[in-house]
């Protein structure tokens, strides 16, 4: 297990959330391509965000794929 594996482990089981319902590599792609299309602070407050949708129940099935594509499309709006 890397450190990286290590440390999700560990903050899920401190959050009482089940790790199966992450997708790791998909909220890392989301996060690279805030970090990237928009500008890099922009990438934890949008990972924070998309769990305060998640957690109220109001984020889409598609969140990160939007956000991904509002990322790519941003110097363009």
């Amino acid at each position: 297990m890397n450190v990286l594996e290590q440390w999700t482990a560990r903050v899920c089981a401190e959050l009482g959330v089940d790790p199966a319902l992450l997708d790791r590599d998909a909220v890392l792609d989301m996060t690279k391509d805030v970090a990237h299309g928009v500008a890099r602070p922009a990438a934890p407050l949008t990972a924070y965000l998309l769990g305060l949708a998640q957690g109220a129940g109001t984020a889409p099935p598609d969140a990160l794929a939007r956000i991904s594509a509002l990322a790519e499309a941003w110097p363009e709006e």
